[in-house]
């Protein structure tokens, strides 16, 4: 028994050998379509391997980690709190009993030196330091600033120096390359505040290995940095830091980052840095997405097998002669398979690798911001990598192999071709799964689970692929009525179906997922676009005073910039009530009817019957949360009204004619009942608070259809309510919306008045435009690279024919035109099923999910359909590209030679 095993072992192991060596053999041979094939599995394996040496090398180990953030020192020290406290080995993370504690306060080097051993030193370091300077007209606050004394070796250890000096004093600074790009600023040069109070000279360039944006270091100044938060202390220790001054320091709650790991706690345990628990959702996703693009490459990759196979059919036969079974000849294939997967696997590997290695500095600048670690790959992403890049070409070979199994001999020595009757029920198994897969997708839309939709839009997908052959089958038998080039084209399509419906079947796949996911993503944008509501009217300018207990920026010095960077029309003042003389919070709100209140709030946890009263519930169309809602409440006499609100001129009058009679104006007109507003003010922070106070004023509603609600108490409903007023900014008509450069001006011009700025963003209506052109594009690129593809190899495998058209008298250009058809019978066939599916598939997604939020309460905007239209401008344009370009490349001259047949 284990002998007839052994021997039946060995006799496959023999048979594999020798189609190895065959196919070894026939890639030497087939040099051109070898080269396409290594081609189209060597690129994804490339950009694969590429992807995981760099994020392996980003990945730090612990080592790495504490020599770029403690540099040259033995220890980072942070005083969080004032009682004991654990941490983990690392730092990243720790805790205290009770965990509710103050934080440490001012701290300062004399007390972060008594807790050392004798012999320390210990510099002062912020990681984080509010920067901003003047770049030309406008104020720019993008920039990280850190301070640290760089002339110090422990502080210079931190950074690597481009050239220059360490900063000497507190009007010297040094910054990194990328911000000295940013700043227009050079080495000696000076650097503005943004409020033009003081400036800086640029005596050094640094570079932070954790961070490569923009950068500025700081000199410490003497005495502030002890009494500012975020402080921590770069330490240089005697001897190294062991379990003893890990004990004492944690007692006295300071967080120890060395460069050994901290003792284990006996009463709590941290998670290992790095880890956490399996993603099983991103994990299916990944998954997902990952057949995806194996299924890609198959359907690319399977004409070039397909037609080598129909080019081999004597060789082939001959071996079944020779006494090979269907077993025989299928490993054959097969070794194709594997052979070219094996050497597209190695060469890419190899290339990922070496461009990795070659690109390392741009990957760290522009992508992760970051200096990475040593230089290392990733062994098990690698031989996962290769594995599936081998496992792509025997998946490609698949079908041809068990279609030459099935071949006539006879007619394969002749040299005839035989095509494989196409059994319908691959039609019915296409259909199947199409159908099945739109069902999961959708009930994955109504679970919103990204893992369930993408696995359904797989299933769909593989069924459109099952049911292209009998699609094109059905073209060719309705071509019988077009001219000569476009028939030829459709019988040639439907004669090797094995290798025209995988190409079709690849652009189908690229088209219907960039047409899918940008249907998704416009009609996500104009979702967010709906329930955008801006908080301000478009052309309205808010300045206010960075400290409220101080009077608001200068009116005339406002007002001159606001005249010249905004053209304004109109400068109204900004009063907020406040409690008089008491010391307490004073909240002013108004008080929404009794009878209008909804008994539910959106927090709460609400059973579907419950669901589904609320959405039959008037009072529930606008529900509050549990806080109540939320008002901008500010006393006026109609002068910011218009600014504030931007409502019609008449709209404007009647409010503030109800402000100057004594009543508010609210803009939610819910609260305003029998032309009263009754408005509650509540007094905190006293030792005995007093009850909230409601009184009713007359009211008007002015609904603005803004985002922030906002109530205007006139000046004599304040004093009835015993308020007292205090102005705090002003609010600026612009003369039209203010572009970005006017509002930069315009910063840059009230940053010395100390002031902030408030205006509206607006929505960002174009933000998923690049998105949507660039899966066009890619879609694109496939498109023309599969027709590209097929129509190279049915070029090569219709010489004869065209060698009989030029036998009959046909003109040089009729192969051209053949050409031209024979892309166009793949693009434009393809790009049509894809589109169809595309948008098939999301519509299914988003009925979906509209159907899953209007069972919901509160209602979610729902999404609309939207169609990107210059997405699919771009998909209908491709295919004439890429039948232009076949007629354009191909060789007009038609071959004469002899047929065998």
């Amino acid at each position: 028994m284990n002998a007839g095993r052994g021997g039946r072992l060995a006799r496959a192991a023999g048979s594999w050998w020798v189609a190895l060596r065959i196919a070894r053999r026939e890639a030497r041979r087939a040099r051109g379509r070898t080269a396409l094939v290594l081609a189209m599995i060597t690129l994804p394996v490339l950009v694969l391997t590429f992807t995981a040496v760099s994020w392996r090398m980003s990945e730090l180990t612990p080592v790495e980690r504490a020599d770029r953030q403690l540099g040259a020192a033995d220890a980072e020290l942070s005083w969080m709190v004032r009682v004991p406290i654990v941490q983990s080995a690392w730092a990243e993370t720790w805790r205290s009993d009770p965990e509710d504690v103050p934080s440490a306060g001012p701290v300062t080097a004399g007390q972060v030196t008594a807790l050392l051993p004798p012999g320390s030193r210990v510099v002062p370091l912020r990681r984080w330091v509010s920067f901003d300077a003047r770049v030309g007209e406008r104020v720019d606050d993008g920039l990280t600033g850190r301070a640290v004394d760089l002339g110090d070796p422990l502080g210079r250890g931190l950074v690597r120096f481009h050239s220059g000096r360490a900063p000497a004093g507190p009007d010297e600074i040094a910054v990194s390359p990328a911000a000295l790009r940013r700043l227009d600023a050079r080495l000696g040069g000076t650097v503005t505040s943004g409020d033009g109070a003081r400036s800086w000279r640029v005596v050094g360039v640094v570079e932070y290995p954790d961070d490569l944006g923009p950068v500025v270091t700081l000199h410490p100044s003497e005495g502030r940095m002890e009494t500012e938060p975020g402080t921590s202390w770069l330490v240089d220790l005697p001897g190294t830091a062991d379990e003893a001054l890990f004990r004492r320091l944690n007692a006295h709650g300071v967080v120890v980052h060395a460069r050994v790991p901290a003792p284990a706690s006996d009463t709590v345990t941290f998670a290992p840095y790095g880890r956490s628990v399996m993603d099983v959702e991103g994990m299916s996703v990944s998954v997902l997405v990952g057949g995806l693009g194996l299924l890609e490459v198959v359907l690319l990759v399977g004409p070039a097998f397909a037609v080598g196979v129909r080019r081999r059919r004597r060789d082939l036969a001959l071996v079944a002669v020779a006494g090979g079974d269907d077993a025989h000849l299928r490993r054959i294939v097969l070794a194709d398979g594997v052979v070219l997967g094996a050497v597209g696997a190695a060469v890419g590997v190899a290339l990922g690798v070496a461009v990795a290695f070659a690109g390392r500095p741009l990957v760290e600048q522009h992508l992760f911001g970051a200096r990475f670690g040593a230089y290392r790959c990733w062994p098990e992403a690698l031989a996962a990598i290769a594995a599936v890049a081998v496992l792509a070409g025997v998946l490609a070979a698949l079908a041809p192999a068990w279609t030459v199994a099935r071949q006539d001999v006879v007619a394969g020595l002749a040299g005839r071709r035989t095509p494989p009757a196409h059994r319908r029920r691959w039609l019915t198994v296409g259909a199947a799964l199409a159908v099945g897969g739109a069902a999961v997708a959708a009930f994955g839309a109504a679970r919103t689970a990204p893992a369930v939709i993408l696995a359904g839009l797989v299933l769909g997908e593989l069924g459109l692929v099952f049911a292209t052959p009998t699609l094109v089958g059905v073209l060719a038998r309705l071509g019988w009525s077009l001219p000569l080039a476009p028939r030829i084209a459709l019988r040639d399509a439907s004669r090797n179906r094995s290798s025209t419906a995988p190409a079709i079947s690849a652009v189908m796949a690229a088209v219907a997922g960039s047409v899918a996911v940008g249907v998704y993503l416009a009609s996500d944008d104009a979702r967010s676009a709906t329930m955008y509501l801006p908080t301000l009217p478009s052309a309205t300018v808010l300045v206010t005073g960075s400290d409220p207990d101080r009077p608001p920026p200068d009116l005339s010095r406002v007002s001159e910039a606001a005249r010249d960077h905004l053209g304004a029309r109109t400068v109204a003042p900004l009063v907020e009530p406040r409690c008089g003389s008491d010391t307490g919070l004073c909240i002013v709100s108004p008080v929404l009817p009794a009878e209008r209140v909804c008994p539910w709030t959106p927090g709460d946890w609400l059973t579907p019957a419950q669901q589904r009263r609320a959405r039959a519930d008037a009072r529930c169309a606008e529900p509050e949360d549990q806080l109540g809602g939320t008002f901008h409440v500010l006393v006026d006499d109609g002068t910011a009204l218009p600014v504030l609100t931007g409502a019609a001129p008449a709209d404007v009058a009647a409010a503030t004619a109800v402000l100057r009679a004594g009543g508010a104006v609210v803009t939610d007109p819910r609260y305003v009942r029998d032309g009263r507003v009754a408005v509650r003010v509540t007094r905190t922070g006293q030792a005995r608070p007093d009850p909230p106070a409601v009184t009713a004023v007359a009211g008007y509603p002015l609904p603005t259809g803004l985002g922030a609600d906002r109530m205007l108490l006139s000046p004599a409903a304040a004093r009835r309510l015993g308020l007292s007023v205090q102005p705090f900014g002003w609010a600026i008509a612009a003369d039209g919306v203010p572009d970005e450069d006017r509002q930069g001006r315009f910063v840059a011009a009230v940053r010395p008045l100390r002031a902030q700025v408030e205006i509206d963003p607006g929505t960002q209506g174009d933000a998923g435009r690049p998105l949507l052109l660039l899966l066009a594009a890619a879609a694109g690129v496939v498109t023309v690279g599969a027709a590209g593809i097929a129509t190279g190899l049915a070029a090569a495998e219709g010489r004869a024919d065209l060698s009989t058209l030029a036998a009959v008298g046909a003109g040089p250009g009729l192969r051209r035109l053949l050409s031209l058809c024979q892309s166009g019978v793949i693009a434009v066939l393809g790009s049509v099923l894809g589109i169809t599916a595309g948008l098939g598939s999301a519509l299914i997604i988003l009925t979906a999910l509209n159907r899953r939020y209007a069972s919901l309460w509160p209602v979610p905007e729902p999404y609309p359909v939207v169609v990107p239209w210059a997405t699919l401008g771009v998909l209908v344009v491709v295919p004439l590209v890429a039948m232009l370009g076949a007629g354009l490349f191909t060789r007009s001259r038609l071959p004469v030679e002899r047929r065998l047949d």
